[in-house]
């Protein structure tokens, strides 16, 4: 049923009006043969119902109605756009065929109607209309459409398959709310590793339940494979008492952000804000909160179920060490190990769940998979083991668990399939490809498939493409390596404070014109500190000098800007960090990224053209096509460049 925000009998009034419209409106049409209208039609994806949907033979009509309104909302605007654009990315009826978005203010006052693009399929651009004009808006509309190839078929529409894949703030409202659990786990037909991951973490949670046991799950996958999803749906996903469960992530904005979502979520549905918010903190926890916290003391917390996001990332034993070495809580080990003993306090069933991101590593001290299997081998006896076969037998000794007694090896632990990328599923493997400087391998991705990349030189074009995509609620927004230091000189140099939960959170859930601080205003930008576990639609990446090509030269050089010079690290670790934080970055769109490299300047030693030009066409070699005028990311270019 519709949450009623107003009482019942209002909106029942508002029900009775809109079918009266839609009575008078279909009777009028001269035809409707083969048409088909559906009422309040759900949308998991955006927690609410379609008023209605108007399958006609040339097109879909998704019809909002403002009841009493006398003008037309721009929030109105962007809800229908919304329904539309759902429609296009996860109903398979939908995809060949135009679909129009048309809002209904019942009483304003028409205004004079754009000519609508003719449009073949995908979604048109917001019609709006009054009530009485309604009839006439519709024929308007659907003599507008192309007579299409092949007509829509009302039952072959209603038996297509609506898979949404929400992003990690809708998931999480929705299995905090229990709405959806399902739905969610089965996010995409294609994405059937999604499911078989779900299904065996909660089953062998619910096994060693049931004998009493202490367990821990790895979980990997690449850049945008659902790990977070499956550790939201562990942690947030079972019926309410059922478990004592809590998220917990290292990265601030993470945490600022979900808690937010889910407080606006609940006060939304009539919950106390303040205590919503208390209680928020329960469920999305700083690791290292949760880490202080419990060192200290003997008894076990309160959960008995924790969920670790970028488990990768966790101190190790001498980082752990020295770090915590002038603080009010010493660390004698490494966070692996602490957690272990923490949860290893339960007398009896006790769960961790490691989320695990391959190439996610953008931090100093961070152990990565070795740590863990050091602190298990230290604790075996007490703990049974789930993992993937890719963490027995990795390449780099730190993502290796090694040894260990009590494992169970679970193919059905790795996601391999990427989700987040809504139009490409081969963008990670592109990604890898063109960081680790294999131009052939991401030439060969590029030419079977249509990139979700694009490239600029133009930083208002950038601006100019992001809002031109960004439709409805879609987000789109600036993103930069925290060590784009000369950036600035482009007037890029206002960077999001990931601390400030304040920022972060209207960065993240608030919308411009309404708010000036969210990010599709595209004036603050965002480091891979503020964005990595999170999500954009469409993202403006925009690349500075700290990672470069150079000639003869088949790996990128990594430079880091001290004073007023690039110098060149020579760590491994500062270099695979660096490496790390482009992929990071360039993985956080659903939809696509546009990619800004600076022209350069001559009269600016730190910024000589010949390098930005380098990178462009390195970029172009690898298939990433130029910008064009438009909202969409093109085809990339068959022109290839020799290195």
């Amino acid at each position: 049923m519709r949450h009623f925000r107003a009482n019942e009998a209002q909106q029942l009034r508002a029900w009775e009006q809109s079918i009266a419209l839609l009575r008078s409106a279909l009777v009028a049409q001269p035809n409707i043969t083969g048409w088909h209208l559906i009422l309040e039609y759900p949308m998991l994806r955006l927690g609410r119902r379609a008023d209605a949907i108007l399958l006609t033979p040339r097109a879909i009509l998704v019809l909002e109605f403002k009841a009493g309104a006398t003008s037309f909302d721009p929030a109105a605007l962007r809800q229908a756009e919304d329904f539309a654009l759902d429609l296009q990315d996860f109903h398979a009826g939908s995809r060949r065929h135009p679909i129009i978005p048309l809002l209904v203010a019942t009483d304003a006052t028409p205004r004079p109607a754009p000519q609508p693009l003719p449009l073949t399929h995908g979604t048109w651009p917001a019609a709006e209309t009054s009530g009485p004009a309604l009839g006439a808006t519709i024929a308007r509309l659907f003599a507008s459409a192309p007579e299409p190839n092949m007509r829509l078929d009302a039952g072959t529409w209603l038996a297509a398959p609506y898979r949404p894949v929400p992003t990690i703030i809708e998931a999480a409202c929705m299995l905090y709310g229990q709405n959806g659990v399902a739905e969610i786990a089965a996010a995409r037909a294609d994405a059937t590793n999604l499911t078989r991951t779900t299904r065996a973490i909660l089953a062998a949670l619910a096994q060693a339940r049931d004998a009493g046991e202490k367990i821990i799950c790895f979980v990997t996958g690449i850049p945008g494979a659902g790990k977070t999803l499956c550790g939201l749906n562990a942690a947030l996903g079972a019926p309410l008492g059922q478990t004592r469960a809590t998220f917990l992530t290292g990265n601030p904005t993470l945490v600022h952000v979900l808690r937010e979502a889910l407080a606006r979520d609940a006060i939304g549905r009539g919950a106390d804000p303040r205590a919503t918010r208390h209680r928020m903190e329960g469920v999305i926890q700083a690791l290292p909160r949760f880490r202080d916290t419990h060192v200290p003391e003997d008894r076990p917390p309160p959960e008995d179920v924790v969920v670790i996001d970028e488990a990768q990332r966790c101190w190790s034993r001498a980082y752990a060490i020295a770090k915590s070495r002038d603080r009010a809580v010493r660390l004698t080990d490494s966070e692996p190990g602490h957690l272990l003993a923490i949860m290893g306090r339960h007398p009896g069933f006790a769960a961790i769940i490691c989320l695990i991101g391959g190439g996610q590593e953008i931090h100093t001290g961070e152990g990565g998979l070795a740590e863990w299997g050091e602190a298990l081998r230290d604790a075996e006896a007490d703990w049974h083991v789930h993992a993937p076969p890719d963490l027995m037998d990795a390449q780099d000794p730190r993502q290796r668990l090694g040894p260990l007694a009590r494992l169970t090896v679970s193919q059905d632990l790795h996601l391999d399939v990427p989700i987040r990328q809504i139009r490409s599923q081969l963008a990670a493997a592109w990604v890898d490809a063109m960081l680790a400087g294999d131009l052939h391998r991401a030439a060969g991705i590029a030419a079977n498939t249509e990139l979700p990349f694009a490239l600029t030189r133009n930083l208002p074009a950038l601006r100019a493409a992001l809002r031109a995509a960004a439709h409805g609620t879609r987000r789109a927004g600036l993103l930069a390596s925290a060590g784009a230091h000369r950036l600035r000189a482009e007037g890029l140099g206002a960077e999001l404070p990931h601390m400030d939960a304040k920022a972060v959170a209207h960065w993240f859930l608030d919308h411009y014109p309404a708010d000036i601080r969210a990010s599709d205003a595209l004036e603050l930008v965002a480091t891979e500190f503020s964005c990595q576990g999170l999500e954009l639609d469409y993202a403006g990446l925009c690349w500075d000098a700290d990672l470069i090509r150079e000639p003869n030269r088949a790996a990128w050089r990594v430079r880091a800007f001290r004073g007023t010079n690039w110098t060149i690290p020579t760590r491994a670790e500062a270099i695979a960090n660096q490496l790390n934080t482009y992929r990071v970055l360039l993985t956080r769109a659903r939809y696509e990224t546009i990619i800004f490299v600076p022209e350069g300047d001559a009269g600016d030693r730190t910024r000589p053209p010949a390098v930005y030009d380098a990178i462009a066409a390195y970029l172009r070699a690898c298939g990433v096509g130029v910008l064009t005028a438009g909202p969409a990311v093109p085809e990339a270019s068959k022109q290839s460049v020799l290195f």
